[in-house]
């Protein structure tokens, strides 16, 4: 199996056009006409990485945070990006990257946060925006389901945990073969009547070339009567952070207490306390300033993430207590989380998980 092959059946899980604009995610380095010895998974493919791949013969690293990020105009091995991907390209070895597409998937980084607290009803904290569009296409009728079963295999009609969603309604219609056309069904300069099903469905907008091209292929038409529309549904089933709820309450004490024994932490920074009993809570990982007004928004008791700065917390206006746990312990079972998905999809040849240490912060206690 090629490396384009592997990563086409990675997309088909994990949706990397979903991740944000600024991200640098996808095939990063390497050729995607190489075979694939094996895989292995990581959080950061930094140089001591690549060299396990290269030890455990594995041409293709999946790693978390992409190490080409931005600003790389040179390979010299002045720094420690350009030593990882020099030594990648020189052993042939591919990387690949997901990290925003993993942190907006609803069974992403945050979703293995909540679970591993045990918080239930879980939600988008950030739900994405201007993501979802609607497609109305107009079918004869003795071609509606070739057409549907089309745009359900590229990706149309997902509609949170239900899949193959549509309406169908009947209607009338009229056309008029003109000179240059080469009709279905009618006669030239005669106006035609009939009946045609109307197919709308729901689809995520990074999809929309592919499901165009089906629905156009399935179609019998010449030329397809279909309007697209942008859609202000926000999407509830993809975006940044997570909130959930205990199903007890407790103090703040004895919550800060429960987080750092289950981050395994040494210390975390956090707000005032308020006062109040933690009951729901919302989490994002890596760096999550961005998601405290969400969080309050929600009304959560407590907010989780890492990199908060001074003024940050004042943010939490005295109504939840803000808590930094760190960017990469809140992000710390991202690999397992990859390795176990990558695992599931292949089984020809090797999924490894690296022996890895990339946290760059220590405690002196």
């Amino acid at each position: 199996m090629t490396i384009k092959e592997v990563i086409s059946k990675i997309e088909n899980r994990i949706q990397i056009a979903q991740a944000e604009d600024f991200d640098n995610v996808g095939l990063l380095c390497g050729l995607p006409e190489r075979n694939v010895s094996g895989i292995l998974v990581c959080h950061d493919a930094l140089e001591n990485v690549v060299d396990e791949a290269i030890l455990k013969n594995c041409n293709l690293i999946v790693c978390f945070h992409p190490i080409i990020f931005s600003g790389l105009k040179s390979l010299t091995g002045k720094n420690y990006v350009e030593k990882a991907v020099l030594k990648a390209l020189e052993n042939k070895i591919a990387i690949y990257a997901v990290h925003t597409a993993w942190d907006n998937d609803y069974f992403g980084v945050n979703a293995g946060i909540c679970n591993h607290l045990g918080l239930k009803n879980l939600n988008i904290l950030q739900p994405k925006k201007n993501n979802l569009k609607q497609l109305t296409v107009f079918v004869p009728k003795d071609h509606t389901e070739n057409v549907k079963e089309a745009l359900f295999s590229a990706g149309s009609g997902k509609i949170g945990f239900y899949d193959e969603c549509s309406f169908t309604a009947e209607g009338k219609m009229t056309f008029r073969p003109i000179e240059g056309s080469d009709p279905y069904s009618g006669k030239l300069f005669v106006r035609e009547n009939g009946e045609e099903d109307m197919i709308s469905v729901i689809f995520e907008s990074f999809k929309q070339n592919q499901i165009v091209s089906a629905m156009k292929n399935a179609h019998p038409y010449e030329e397809v009567a279909h309007q697209i529309y942008s859609l202000d549904n926000e999407n509830q089933y993809a975006g940044l952070g997570m909130y959930g709820e205990f199903e007890t309450e407790m103090d703040e004490v004895e919550f800060l207490k429960f987080i750092k024994e289950k981050f395994d932490l040494n210390i975390i920074k956090h707000s005032d306390f308020t006062g109040k009993k933690i009951k729901r809570v919302g989490v994002l990982g890596g760096s999550g300033a961005s998601g405290i007004k969400s969080a309050l928004g929600k009304k959560c008791d407590a907010y989780l993430t890492g990199d908060l700065k001074y003024h940050d917390y004042f943010s939490a206006e005295s109504k939840m207590l803000l808590c930094d746990i760190g960017h990469y312990e809140s992000e710390q079972w991202v690999s397992q989380q990859l390795f176990e998905i990558l695992s599931q999809i292949f089984s020809t040849f090797a999924v490894l998980k690296s022996n890895e240490k990339t946290n760059p912060v220590n405690y002196f206690l």
